[in-house]
């Protein structure tokens, strides 16, 4: 369900003037152009963080030059150069980071229109996601995030995962020794981490990534166990996977001693989880059917695609789908994790786009839905979106937050989204890495989108 081939997308803003929020126009076909002016986001109210603790600052004046944030403040000069976005009464909101996200592969993927990776990327960013942990390395992606990042494309800024170490890649210790310093080499991000790997390989890949400082995450494999991979130093659980089944609770109520006992596990190793509590809903059988199909946000797949998540309720295919426990597992999963956040173990934001009703960008909504059910405040979902996914990628770039020489990516907002969590999913802009997108550019694009693929159904 992955193709091919880059989009390009680029605000062509002329001349000095005070926007309306449609006033920036896009040139859909032209390359995106290096980004030096000025803007000023002028009256706006902040959404910011003292710890943990959500806090709204009104009345701000955010200065943005090229792809970063010059100076906040509630009495700043605005140059005479600037291009001024009046904030008043609506509320800036830090970019969201997709920590456990997918890129489609450069090459079409059966029948899949090309365009569909142009649209993967820009439906992430139309939702306010301006970052993502890409979780499955294919070779062109290392171009394609370079490409982004000298503004030759339009797309969120990507941190890469290379190609998956899993039992059908890795056949041996050595092998998966070497395949940890060829991906240090090559220059992805970390390492990801598929089920089927034995103990002794994955210990080796541990060791060698230990040695060349990267980071390894996402899967728990059967035979390394939840205790082992915590204490091996992977940086992240992806999906909470190997935690019920340390206990043996996927298919029975998890205990309050045995939810003790993982948090307790967690926070001696300190190990970072990344959920996707919507996509395992519908991964295990527990998700609505009727509500699943009746998502507006599936026009913006290909109609192959589309009919490939309808055919899956009637005809599973995983391993991880039980209908007749399926509810029971994501209750115990739901509990679990409100009781390793309020604990203090991290929790960093992501919904494993594109997967089975999980559309890049709207699947944020559907995960922000998800844990509000297992009983986590919106500020606490926002921060850790925002705030906790930038701590975690601290050493390479400063975003997650609204100050001074963070990378300038940013929502704005008609309410305040503390109180109103749909008014994320109501955005009146995004500002990607200095470039400012507004509602009516969005529209048009997801309309032409919508287009392309209603078209090609019909053909």
């Amino acid at each position: 369900m992955r193709a091919s081939q880059v989009y390009s997308l680029a605000l062509l803003c002329i001349g000095v003037t005070t926007l309306t929020l449609s006033a920036c126009q896009p040139a859909l076909d032209a390359p995106v152009p290096e980004t030096s002016a000025v803007t000023a986001i002028t009256n706006v109210t902040i959404v910011d963080f003292d710890g943990r603790q959500a806090q709204l600052l009104p009345g701000q004046t955010v200065l943005v030059e090229g792809d970063r944030i010059q100076a906040v403040g509630s009495d700043l000069a605005i140059p005479a150069h600037a291009t001024e976005i009046i904030g008043t009464e609506q509320y800036l909101l830090a970019g969201f980071t997709e920590m456990h996200g997918h890129v489609p592969p450069a090459a079409s993927f059966g029948q899949l229109p090309e365009r569909y990776l142009n649209d993967v990327l820009f439906l992430y960013v139309a939702n306010g996601v301006t970052t993502v942990r890409g979780m499955l390395g294919y070779p062109h992606q290392l171009q394609l995030k370079q490409d982004i990042a000298n503004g030759q494309r339009l797309g969120p800024t990507l941190y890469l995962a290379g190609p998956s170490f899993s039992g059908n890649s890795i056949e041996s210790v050595e092998q998966a020794t070497q395949r940890v310093i060829d991906q240090r080499d090559e220059g992805w991000d970390l390492l990801k981490i598929h089920p089927g790997l034995t103990l002794e390989q994955y210990q080796a890949l541990a060791s060698t990534a230990a040695a060349a400082d990267m980071d390894f995450a996402g899967h728990v494999p059967a035979a390394v166990g939840l205790e082992q991979a915590l204490a091996a130093g992977q940086r992240t659980i992806d999906h909470l996977d190997g935690y019920l089944e340390y206990v043996d609770a996927t298919q029975r109520p998890i205990t309050a001693a045995e939810i003790n006992q993982l948090v307790e596990l967690s926070l001696r190793h300190g190990v970072t989880v990344v959920p996707t509590q919507a996509l395992w809903q519908t991964l295990i059988g527990a998700g609505n059917a009727e509500a699943l199909t009746a998502y507006p946000e599936l026009a913006l797949v290909p109609p192959q695609v589309r009919q490939g998540w309808l055919d899956f309720l009637d005809n599973p295919r995983t391993s991880y789908f039980n209908a007749d426990t399926a509810q029971i597992q994501h209750n115990n999963r739901q509990q679990l994790l409100l009781a390793l956040v309020r604990a203090g173990v991290p929790m960093v934001f992501g919904t494993d786009a594109p997967q089975l009703f999980s559309v890049p960008g709207y699947s944020i909504h559907r995960e922000i839905a998800t844990l509000q059910q297992a009983g986590f405040g919106i500020d606490e979902i926002i921060y850790s979106a925002t705030v906790a996914a930038g701590d975690y990628f601290a050493e390479q770039d400063h975003f997650g937050r609204i100050q001074p020489g963070a990378r300038a990516d940013f929502m704005l907002l008609p309410s305040n989204p503390l109180t109103d969590a749909s008014a994320i999913e109501r955005l009146e802009g995004v500002m990607l890495r200095g470039q400012w997108l507004d509602r009516g550019t969005l529209d048009t694009r997801i309309a032409e989108i919508q287009a392309a693929y209603q078209d090609t159904a019909q053909n």
